[in-house]
């Protein structure tokens, strides 16, 4: 895992950069005065982005900080995961959310929280959860969750410009506004995206899926999770909202619907037929 950590360390500085840089050069162009008030600017930003990064897809999801004392089963299972793995035991939260998935954040093993909605609790058996919680562990035990959580929030920067068409129509709360909205959001979604895109690589859950299989030598339980998630996910997909849009690339299985249009911008997930035949390979 210390070479995959490596490598998304190195992402996250060039993300940071490019935006950074893209700044510096936007202010440039407006002579020296605006240039050093976006230097200010650049700075904030690559600060926020970084530091709300793991908080962003824990709010739009709606989760809460869960306690020993609520979740018995979920922290007994992620302490011995995590011992195992030689990783510190990661904060844990359970979203309300009555569709299945789970995601990771954080900036390091150190600093790290697992997300399981109530709906994975409540659809997967403890064998299944297990295989999840590994597939999480790997993703944090690389440092993929860093990366993760910067580029979710650039996208939320990016997405959120958009509410500047509710000023753009005069803020009247009806047709003008929700149409300039809509325009603007089509034009910044896709920019969002390909953010998102070039800073996660899609190799990312091929990857957690070997590498938590092997932690909890049990790839069949992995694969039976996949196709309980993704199934229910087809059956009863999330809203396509962009606040829970621009974090899609960080939970288990795509969220969405196949074929709606913030899937295909945002996910970056393998697609679950061919993680599966994956992890199949292991069990032979």
């Amino acid at each position: 895992m210390h070479a995959h950590g490596l490598g998304n360390r190195i992402r996250t500085a060039l993300l940071l950069a490019l935006v950074a840089g893209f700044v510096l050069a936007t202010g440039a162009v407006f002579g020296q005065t605006v240039f050093l008030l976006s230097i200010v600017l650049a700075a904030g930003l690559c600060a926020y982005l970084y530091t709300a990064g793991p908080t962003l897809p824990l709010r739009a999801m709606h989760a809460r900080r869960v306690s020993e004392l609520h979740q018995p089963a979920l922290f007994r299972l992620v302490r011995e995961l995590s011992t195992a793995a030689r990783l510190p035991m990661p904060a844990l939260y359970l979203s309300p959310t009555a569709a299945p998935n789970a995601f990771a954040v954080g900036h390091d093993p150190t600093h790290a929280g697992i997300c399981v909605t109530q709906g994975l609790m409540n659809l997967l058996d403890e064998r299944e959860l297990r295989a999840v919680l590994g597939h999480q562990l790997a993703r944090i035990g690389a440092r993929e969750t860093l990366v993760s959580s910067v580029a979710g929030a650039l996208g939320a920067v990016i997405c959120g410009l958009a509410g500047f068409g509710y000023i753009l129509g005069f803020g009247d709360g009806g047709r003008r506004s929700s149409r300039v909205v809509t325009a603007m959001l089509s034009v910044l979604a896709p920019i969002a995206g390909a953010l998102i895109r070039l800073g996660v690589s899609r190799t990312v859950d091929v990857r957690a899926d070997h590498e938590g299989a092997l932690l909890t030598a049990d790839p069949s339980a992995l694969i039976r999770a996949l196709q309980r998630v993704s199934g229910a996910a087809a059956q009863a997909p999330l809203p396509p909202e962009p606040e829970i849009a621009v974090h899609a690339h960080t939970m288990l299985v795509c969220p969405f619907r196949d074929g709606d249009r913030l899937g295909r911008l945002f996910a970056t997930q393998a697609p679950v037929d061919e993680r599966i035949e994956r992890l199949a390979a292991l069990t032979s």
